[in-house]
């Protein structure tokens, strides 16, 4: 499967991995929600690896292990207390900054150099996210900018994006160092490590109510694993900006699924320009690449 196929199938599943993390915060919080999100997924991993056997591991995969658990735990719980704090729509334009962060410093660590037409692709996608994501929040262009000293939520997603870049670098570090399925149980198990300690001093009343809610986690765990190790295998074909990029689809996912089974109608207009620019972006990115 190319590149460009893998990066649209864990696009979708990451929309559908948010939907699930979205209905069981309704009834949980957001530790349990984010060591779930970790955990469940660590059957499905295993999974593949016994599928597929253990592949050669090479000695920097341990500490791509060790970095990954600490920059993605840092980075999710980040972004749940952006979303907690702040609007969804700024919250999230300002973390799509990850994006930038991730160009600069894939070139410092992986070597890795987006072409002419693909750098202006990643551009012209993340502009295209951007417009979505303001306008169906109602607010101004500058708002995201305007108010990031100033608001606690923002503050928040500014961090999660910087901790998410390094969390990607590491993800396609420990995935070379092995293989996807390896890669995808190596970093999440040890992230699970990470996270429960800290779900069982903030959320030990919700763990009891996890066997009731274990549809939802099991759906949460087998979306966030297809999402991984799709990720993980173009990863491993091409840079992971243009990946990152072609999934900035995963928004065009969003409105879809609010679409057809939310009835969430509104604005549809500007979400079907916003799409068309990021899909303008996608074929820069697929020409770059």
């Amino acid at each position: 499967m190319d590149w460009v196929t893998l990066s649209l199938v864990s696009a979708l599943a990451q929309t559908s991995r948010n939907a699930a993390m979205k209905s069981l915060g309704h009834k949980l919080d957001e530790y349990i929600n984010v060591f779930g999100r970790f955990f469940f997924l660590l059957p499905f991993a295993a999974a593949a690896v016994a599928v597929r056997g253990v592949p050669a591991i090479q000695p920097s995969f341990y500490a791509a292990v060790a970095l990954f658990a600490f920059t993605q735990t840092a980075a999710t719980l980040a972004l749940s207390k952006a979303l907690l704090y702040g609007k969804i729509g700024v919250v999230t334009s300002l973390w799509k900054l990850s994006i930038v962060w991730l160009v600069l410093l894939s070139y410092f660590t992986l070597g890795e150099t987006p072409s002419a037409w693909g750098l202006a692709g990643i551009l012209v996608a993340l502009a295209g996210v951007y417009f979505l994501n303001v306008s169906r929040a109602r607010i101004s262009w500058w708002e995201p900018v305007r108010f990031i000293f100033s608001d606690r939520g923002l503050r928040y997603s500014l961090i999660s994006s910087l901790f998410y870049a390094p969390s990607v670098v590491c993800f396609k570090w420990a995935a070379v160092s092995s293989d996807a399925a390896f890669g995808t149980l190596g970093t999440y198990a040890a992230a699970a490590l990470l996270m429960l300690p800290i779900a069982l001093r903030r959320s030990a009343p919700h763990f009891r109510q996890v066997p009731a809610h274990w549809k939802g986690f099991a759906g949460l765990g087998f979306f966030a694993f297809v999402n991984s190790y799709a990720q993980a295998e173009a990863y491993r074909l091409t840079l992971t900006s243009y990946v990152e990029s072609v999934k900035q689809t995963e928004i065009l996912f969003a409105v879809a699924m609010g679409y057809l089974f939310f009835r969430e109608r509104e604005r549809l207009g500007e979400a079907l320009l916003g799409g068309a620019v990021i899909l303008a972006g996608l074929v820069l990115v697929i020409l770059g690449g």
